[in-house]
């Protein structure tokens, strides 16, 4: 299982629409890493759900529930969307500063690819990271 984040401004899709919803597509990225990284995305694999531009931080935890598929929103084809659910919110959300001054994770992409909106997790950070925001990795 493989770990990520994903990042949406709150006033566009935010975790409480997410909440509110069985499961929705994660659509609309148009970045070719970040594209990448939803192509190699399996069903099972969990995701931080990144709050971005106005809070920059972490408030819960999605799981992939459906792998990747073309984004009907792109009419060239090249792009994709995956289908997550919530799984849980973070008890404590995660800043991105709180995530700047630890130094284990210096090396994180939220930290070296800050405009990345679909990024991969290394095991270590995702566990330091759920310690930091009180759940269990």
């Amino acid at each position: 299982m493989a770990h990520w984040l994903m990042k949406s401004e709150p006033n566009e899709w935010g975790w409480a629409h997410q909440v509110a919803v069985d499961a929705a597509p994660w659509n609309g990225v148009r970045n070719h890493q970040a594209a990448k990284n939803l192509k190699a995305m399996r069903v099972g694999d969990t995701a931080f759900f990144y709050h971005s531009v106005t809070e920059k931080r972490i408030v819960g935890i999605l799981e992939v529930v459906g792998e990747a598929e073309p984004d009907p929103g792109d009419p060239s084809g090249r792009f994709v969307q995956v289908m997550v659910r919530a799984a849980a919110p973070l008890p404590h959300p995660v800043t991105l500063a709180e995530i700047k001054a630890d130094p284990r994770l210096a090396e994180l992409a939220l930290v070296k690819q800050v405009r990345l909106s679909v990024m991969p997790v290394p095991d270590d950070a995702w566990a330091r990271i759920c310690a930091m925001g009180g759940v269990a990795p």
